[in-house]
Order: C-alpha cells, then structure tokens, then sequence
C-alpha cells in the first residue's frame, strides 16, 4: 500500500491513516483489503497470520480443492459449476466440427437469487429473447447424494406473505382487550396448523417429495416501540412455496379466511406472488422428454423427476410457454447450494462436463414441432 506519510509524521500515525483508508463499512465492506493489509504487517514484524473464516474449512472464494479432489466455493454447486460445464461442452462440440438443426443459446442472467425481477423476468418480454424462438430450456437443478440423477419439471409458487394487525393501544401493566398482539398470535396460529398438517402429509407418504406439498415459515415479527406500551400495530411475515396442483385463488381465499377468524383489523398483502405455475411433460410422447430421458438412459443414469421446492429461473421460461428442465448433473453430493462448505467432488464436474456433451447434441436435434412452425 502506498504511504502518504506527511514528513515529520509519526509511523504508527502513517500505519493507522493507512488503515483508515480501507472502506470496511457495510453494505460492501473491502474485507479483503483489510486482510490483505494485515498480513502484510504480520508479516513484518514476523508474527504468524491465520484467516477463520466462520463455519468454512476454507475461504469460500479460493477455490480450494483438498487431497481428495473435492473443490471448495461459493458457487461451486449453484452454479457455476453448470455454467462451466455448459462452456466445456459447448467447446468441445465445436472442436469437433458438429452442427446441428437447432441452434444452443447460452443465458447467464443475473438476480436469480433475489427474485429475477432484474432477470430472467426482463429478459424474457425483451426482442432479444423473442429473436431466440426458443423451444426448450435447461436450468439449474439441486445435487443428489444417492447415485441418482434429480431432474425438475415445475416448482413451487413462492408467496413472501405480510399480515398486519391492527387493535387498541395502552400501557404494559394493563389487561388491554382487542389487541395488535392478540389478533396477530391468531393467524400466526392458524398458518403454523396449517404447516404442521402439510409437513404431517409429506412424512407420512414415503412416495411424496417436498416439492409435492405447500411450505410455509415464519420469517419476520415486527411491532412495538417500548417494554411497557401495548402497540397499536404489529406484522408478521411469511414464506409460502405453494405446490403447483394447488388451487391459488382458493388458497389466498383461505388465508383472507384467517385474517376474518382473527377479528377486525388484521390484514395481509403480498411482497411476492407468483400465480402462473406450469409443469414441463414428462411423458415418454414429449418429443423434449424422450430427447433427454434418452440420452440419460443411454449414460446409464438414474433420474429422478420432482418438483422443485424453491423458485428458479424456470418459471418466467415456462410462463411465456418455454418447456424447461431444472438439471444439474451432481450426483454422490450433499446439497450444499448457500450453505457452509459449498462443495463439488472434480470427478463430478467433469462427469458433468461429459453429460452435457451428450445431452445438447440430443436436444437441438429435436425436429420442428408443430407448436412451431
């Protein structure tokens, strides 16, 4: 680092401006330059130096890889592992000089983490995307520990639900009637019965996967401004991944049903809402199924189709009438997407790799459908 020391100016006064000058506040705090900064007086004064990186073997942005082959990084399985291995296979269909009726269009799209709303869900009410004519999309799908491969063919409408209630007011030693507090603890009730009855169902039918049944999870409390004051208003949050055989006007008809049960007052609106959930076929008819269930069954491997239990991408691209596969070829692997310790074995990548270089010949060989002509 560069000294702007005034002359005549203390070192340690130097050292400690030096210091200051490294933007560690939040929301983008340069962590690594502060580390960096460190180190390098460590090392001056010949004292040993150790990164902890919490709840992380190693730093989540070296990309480790251990004596075992298994590679360490945010990413490493959602997903830059498949836009690399879309890149390798791509790469080497070209080296060999293959064509093929179709043309393979690569999107690397951001915000999917946040919603897409700066995404994918731009994207696709774009000319750019309208010029793709796309007939068919692959996305991101979820490791698998067993030595099946999981495909998904819809997922889960997410709903980020607020209900707000309204009651009187007064002071904390008080037996106050007809409060925020009383209302609320109502619904938040009647949401977490409802939750215990689906998670019930889901453990009770070992056929069920979790993308089958409607999730829900308090996430948010918000109300009160003191110890001793009954607030007026009080919120409560909610994450519903609703399924997609679900009845969406009936279900937002249930939850208008708990906010009446409470009493007057209590209220809900949505910070998220997706009503058009679509289901990709997976009947052995589907030209697009038969090409990828092909190829997997000529590879000798196992899939297994389910829902998806999040959101991804693959809703704008089924809402405008794309058929989409959510496919990441990580078998033998934890699921370990946003989690510590984000892994991915390199003899799976690149199995990966060799995948893709199968599938995308297969896929884009899919003759004219009638859909599109």
């Amino acid at each position: 680092m560069a000294s702007k020391r005034r002359e005549g100016e203390h070192p340690s006064v130097t050292l400690f401006r030096q210091y200051l000058r490294i933007r560690t506040v939040q929301p983008e705090p340069d962590y690594g330059a502060a580390v960096a900064f460190l180190e390098e007086r460590a090392c001056q004064l010949g004292l040993g130096c150790q990164k902890v990186e919490e709840h992380w073997s190693h730093d989540p942005f070296e990309a480790f890889k251990d004596a075992d082959g298994y590679i360490y990084g945010r990413g490493a399985q959602d997903m830059k592992c498949v836009s690399i291995q879309y890149l390798e296979a791509v790469r080497r269909l070209k080296a060999e000089g293959h064509h093929f009726p179709r043309t393979i269009h690569m999107t690397f799209v951001p915000d999917e983490e946040i919603g897409g709303h700066q995404g994918m869900e731009l994207f696709v009410k774009r000319p750019e995307f309208q010029t793709l004519r796309a007939g068919f999309a692959l996305d991101e799908g979820l490791a698998n520990p067993t030595d099946a491969f999981t495909v998904f063919y819809s997922e889960r409408s997410p709903w980020w639900v607020q209900v707000t209630s309204t009651g009187k007011p007064g002071h904390g030693s008080r037996f106050i009637e007809d409060t925020a507090a009383e209302k609320l603890h109502k619904v938040v009730s009647s949401i977490l019965a409802f939750r215990e009855k689906e998670r019930q169902r889901l453990q009770s039918d070992p056929q069920l996967k979790q993308g089958a049944v409607t999730s829900v999870n308090l996430t948010k409390l918000e109300g009160g401004v003191a110890y001793n004051v009954v607030p007026a208003t009080m919120s409560a949050s909610f994450d519903f991944r609703v399924a997609p055989d679900v009845d969406l006007k009936a279900f937002e008809e249930q939850l208008q049903g708990w906010c009446q049960a409470a009493g007057e007052g209590v209220t809900f609106e949505f910070a998220q809402k997706w009503t058009e959930p679509r289901v990709t076929s997976t009947d052995d008819s589907d030209p697009w199924w038969a090409a990828f269930s092909g190829v997997c069954k000529d590879m000798n491997l196992t899939l297994e189709p389910e829902i998806f239990p999040a959101a991804t991408d693959s809703r704008y691209l089924r809402a405008v009438g794309v058929p989409a596969l959510g496919f990441s070829p990580m078998n033998h692997t934890p699921v370990l997407l946003h989690d510590h310790d984000e892994r991915l074995h390199e003899a799976v990548f690149l199995h990966g790799i060799d995948i893709y270089t199968q599938l995308l010949p297969a896929l884009a060989s899919v003759p004219t459908l009638p859909s599109e002509s």
